[in-house]
């Protein structure tokens, strides 16, 4: 069976230091578990800066710190940075760590492929953002992670492959279990994986309580994984233990073990995406 990328997400927007002790909210903290977790296998990270006060931030000055500390020591991973509009809407803050130069550039950048409601809040991507985020990383050579909550954001970006603004097949991740789109069901994974562009690289992050059976579905039928506390700050499904980044992944690396899986390093994760190092 191929080789299975580990996509690590040690912080998000949400968690914050009175939810759980573990979670990254500092540079220091957020490049320590990152160099961490990349011993285990990591070959990709997904990053999300935060200010002084521990809220979300898309500055990009912050992002720029974060990424030219950990390419301090590992240049070989794949950095990839959010430009998620839930706290801060107007694409030009969006869009703001697209530009950032040289070793700070990041290699790629999230892009959420449609609108939908979380449990307290809304995250709003109107096709004019999408496309100008869409646009702005062609233009500058930074490969979009898709990301999908339900089946039609998925033709949605099959729509923006045939307007040119993404290239094909793309890379999706599948994030299922948030109450308000894509449930943690194999019917629903089975509708979108069949959506799916042919030759699409894929992974499945589980939001909250389902994230451990979301994994294993992902390992078992050949695609990879997104991890990290953004998804979920525990360990179990009944929510008695908290998880730090390093268990989290950890796991993965267990289960990918118990399925005979070897974990893909970071260089063939770049030969599968096609990113130059």
């Amino acid at each position: 069976m191929n080789k299975l990328v580990i996509n690590f997400t040690p912080t998000g927007m949400v968690p914050t230091k009175a939810m759980t002790s573990l979670v990254p909210i500092s540079v220091d903290e957020i490049v320590d578990d990152v160099l961490g977790c990349a011993e285990l296998g990591v070959s990709m990270v997904h990053i999300h800066a935060r200010d002084h006060q521990g809220r979300p931030t898309p500055d990009p000055e912050v992002f720029a710190e974060i990424i030219r500390r950990i390419r301090r020591q590992r240049q070989d991973l794949i950095l990839c940075v959010t430009t998620s509009g839930r706290t801060h809407p107007r694409v030009e803050d969006r869009a703001a760590v697209l530009d950032l130069e040289d070793e700070c550039k990041p290699e790629m950048a999230s892009l959420t492929l449609g609108s939908m409601n979380f449990a307290r809040t809304a995250s709003v991507n109107s096709p004019e953002i999408i496309q100008a985020l869409a646009r702005r990383m062609l233009d500058r050579g930074i490969r979009p992670e898709l990301e999908v909550f339900e089946a039609g954001m998925i033709n949605y970006g099959k729509y923006l492959m045939r307007k040119g603004l993404l290239q094909s097949p793309g890379y999706f991740n599948l994030l299922l279990g948030n109450v308000a789109t894509a449930q943690a069901d194999e019917p629903t994974l089975d509708l979108m994986l069949g959506t799916l562009p042919e030759g699409a690289i894929w992974a499945l992050a589980g939001i909250g309580d389902c994230q451990l059976q979301v994994h294993r579905w992902a390992i078992a039928r050949g695609g990879h994984v997104r991890v990290g506390l953004e998804d979920s700050i525990y360990f179990d499904a009944k929510r008695t233990k908290l998880a730090s980044n390093r268990m989290q992944v950890q796991r993965i690396v267990d289960l990918a073990d118990e399925h005979g899986r070897e974990i893909s390093m970071p260089d063939e994760t770049r030969s599968l995406l096609g990113l130059e190092r």
